[in-house]
């Protein structure tokens, strides 16, 4: 479990077998080939992709015009850019036109170096809005996958699947949570322990957080469940509504702004179908500042996305449960 992989490098990887195995994948950049790792599929099939320059309004609307041709295309670049430059052309030109029965085009936008583990970045290059972004578009998929297994097996997922897909990677390296073995299926959180007394539901960078959380409240006699929602549209309701039922309370965990994200998410599902005490963590609606790489550890701990923070938000909740 300790191994610590790339999410970029697996990404990579993964598009130049889906490039050989179908022929319809088209693969676009916006001058951050090198750094997502797309350039490998470019030198494999020069044909079939196309670095637009910076132009990430373009990056989407070429990507449209190519799956409107009937190319499965992944556009790739940093999260700050996409969504965060083309909201317009992310709605308009890929959710928004459905062809025949079909909803949205079928482009996947893999983006990396979400939230705040960016560092050096900056709190302008630190994307803590997107999820709220993209979630909220009709025909939108949204994936936050929390290692390189998820990363290998989502990518391929997406490719067989139609439609609108957004998944964000992270820029730093992540440690393995999953086995080799895991199936993931869009829409179904997965259940990586059990537990009694709380839920930890996390998505990205946070389960591995939520995992240890979990371990230093065993040693204290508290039993969570943890759960992996790395599909947070569709989200999970059932498994969500099931946890509420067994535990009582939920501390959610993500590298966003905890207001319109992940947590906020679960919070809808749970309010309406069977309310418990909830606890987000996230962001604390702020701007992330710069961290240098060796740094990173203690921006997540200003912003208080550490494990040590979840086991004490677990404490807190416990109390609060009917």
């Amino acid at each position: 479990m300790g191994d610590m992989t790339d999410m970029r490098t697996v990404y990579g990887k993964a598009l130049v077998e889906l490039g050989e195995q179908n022929p319809n994948v088209v693969v676009l950049g916006a001058d951050t080939t090198d750094s997502l790792k797309t350039a490998d599929f470019g030198k494999k099939f020069p044909n079939r992709f196309f670095n637009v320059g910076i132009a990430e309004a373009n990056l989407v609307s070429v990507a449209a015009g190519l799956a409107i041709s009937g190319k499965t295309a992944f556009a790739s670049t940093y999260a700050i850019f996409l969504p965060g430059r083309c909201v317009d052309q992310i709605r308009n030109a890929i959710a928004y036109p459905s062809p025949g029965d079909k909803k949205g085009l079928n482009v996947k936008l893999v983006v990396s170096h979400g939230g705040i583990s960016v560092g050096a970045d900056g709190g302008s290059h630190q994307q803590i809005e997107d999820i709220a972004i993209m979630r909220v578009i009709p025909n939108m998929t949204v994936l936050i996958p929390a290692d390189t297994v998820a990363v290998s097996k989502l990518t391929w997922i997406m490719s067989q699947r139609y439609g609108p897909h957004y998944m964000r990677l992270t820029r730093s390296v992540s440690p393995i949570v999953h086995q080799d073995s895991q199936e993931f299926t869009i829409g179904k959180g997965i259940t990586l322990r059990e537990g009694t007394d709380c839920t930890l539901a996390a998505c990205g960078l946070t389960v591995k957080m939520a995992l240890d959380a979990a371990d230093s409240l065993k040693q204290e006699g508290i039993s969570c469940k943890v759960l992996d929602m790395f599909s947070v549209k569709p989200i999970d309701s059932e498994l969500l509504e099931k946890s509420a039922r067994e535990t009582g309370c939920i501390v959610t965990c993500e590298e966003h702004n905890i207001m319109g994200g992940f947590g906020s998410a679960a919070s809808e599902v749970i309010s309406e179908l069977y309310p418990v005490p909830i606890k987000r963590i996230g962001v604390n609606d702020r701007f992330g500042e710069s961290a240098r790489d060796a740094e990173i550890p203690l921006l997540l701990e200003k912003h208080g996305i550490t494990s040590l923070n979840i086991a004490k938000a677990v404490k807190e909740i416990i109390g609060k449960k009917k």
